[in-house]
């Protein structure tokens, strides 16, 4: 017996080893996957937007990542039904007409990521890719607000202070692009560089904003995250549509859904729709750090990558600003240090779920994107522990 014993727990060992290397192997693949996607996504958003020829209408480019997003979370709900057509409809009618209240109550989040998606293209259009990466971290800064007014969570000193390192290190690189203003935008493209900052604040706020109030409205939900993405990607659709109506009716009307559509404009597309979806799965291997260093090393890669295809010129301002942003990014995301009598799951409470571009969703994550537990919630979280809101959209 005690033969058996002893060959029981090497066995157990040899598992456990086995499960640890592949986990931490899964941790920096998701390290790759999230900073490959955050930065991509900018810089083929700058790219196509700064290309001579015909430019293509954002606002239904809004509108075809929500349309792929909704068919990919609709594919993998039938694929939980196990392929179960009827059941699957029957499904969905439950979900979306008759718990309509519920459905309805992504109604706001909604309208503000379609607001958000949009705000993106004009924010990336105007402003040089590593200008907007750093600033659009402000939603870091909105998110931890939102939270701590409308969810009364608490934030670490540490974490206090990241805010105004990020803040400030915010405020520095817009000094240093005020003092370059002319030059950036004299190159023949009519970017508004005034009109792109404002485009990116609103798009930081309404990001903050939407993730804390969506995380608020879903607590003590047992949802899925797929059908929380069919729910919002319903009145995205919907409210982007009218969005497009509303700005380049006319225009469509005459030139058609899909002008200006390249190879390169439905990779964009592609990346803003599966994005989320993809961080959201990677993200179940990763750690908070890890995320914050992901942001981080993304800013980097978008930097070098734009001296490379824009000309973008670093000067010693822009790399202090950009440092003060890329340590703050990385500080915040450092696990708050619980009081000894406390239990353990109140350090997990203290970080503010963000939303990701666009997403637009999220994001934070646009960007941070929060992960919502795969399992049911009383396997993976426990009854008291509500789940937190994803955002795919940023």
């Amino acid at each position: 017996m005690a033969a058996g014993s002893v060959s029981q727990t090497g066995e157990e060992k040899g598992v456990s080893r086995v499960q640890s290397d592949v986990n931490r192997k899964l941790k920096y693949i998701s390290l790759a996957v999230l900073v490959v996607q955050n930065a991509s996504l900018i810089l083929s958003i700058r790219y196509v937007r700064t290309l001579p020829g015909d430019r293509f209408f954002t606002t239904s480019a809004v509108v075809m990542a929500e349309v792929l997003k909704v068919i990919t979370c609709l594919l993998i709900i039938l694929l939980q039904k196990r392929c179960n057509v009827k059941q699957t409809t029957l499904f969905l009618v439950d979900s979306l007409v008759f718990q309509y209240k519920d459905t309805l109550k992504l109604a706001v989040p909604s309208l503000i990521y379609t607001l958000q998606n949009n705000l993106q293209y004009i924010a990336i259009s105007n402003l040089p890719a590593a200008t907007f990466q750093v600033t659009y971290q402000l939603k870091i800064l909105t998110t931890a607000l939102f939270s701590v007014l409308m969810l009364r969570k608490s934030l670490s000193r540490v974490q206090w202070v990241s805010l105004l390192l990020l803040f400030a290190g915010v405020a520095v690189v817009q000094v240093q692009q005020e003092g370059k203003k002319e030059a950036s935008v004299s190159d023949g493209t009519n970017q508004n560089y005034t009109v792109g900052l404002v485009a990116v604040v609103i798009s930081c706020l309404s990001s903050g904003f939407a993730g804390v109030y969506f995380e608020k409205i879903l607590k003590g939900s047992s949802a899925s995250v797929w059908m929380r993405n069919v729910q919002l990607g319903v009145f995205g659709i919907a409210l982007g549509m009218l969005g497009l109506w509303w700005n380049d009716g006319d225009a469509i009307a005459e030139r058609g859904f899909f002008f200006g559509y390249t190879g390169m404009v439905w990779c964009v597309i592609f990346n803003q729709a599966f994005g989320g979806l993809l961080v959201a799965v990677v993200v179940k291997y990763a750690d908070n750090i890890l995320k914050g260093f992901a942001t981080s090393f993304s800013i980097i890669v978008s930097t070098v990558t734009s001296i490379y295809l824009f000309g973008f010129h670093v000067d010693l301002l822009f790399t202090a600003g950009a440092g003060l942003v890329i340590g703050a990014v990385y500080m915040y995301s450092l696990p708050k240090a619980a009081p000894s009598s406390s239990s353990p799951s109140s350090a997990s409470s203290s970080s503010p779920s963000s939303s990701s571009p666009p997403s637009s969703a999220s994001s934070a994550l646009n960007g941070g994107v929060e992960m919502e537990a795969f399992l049911p919630k009383d396997k993976a979280r426990g009854v008291e522990s509500p789940p937190l809101a994803v955002s795919i959209t940023d």
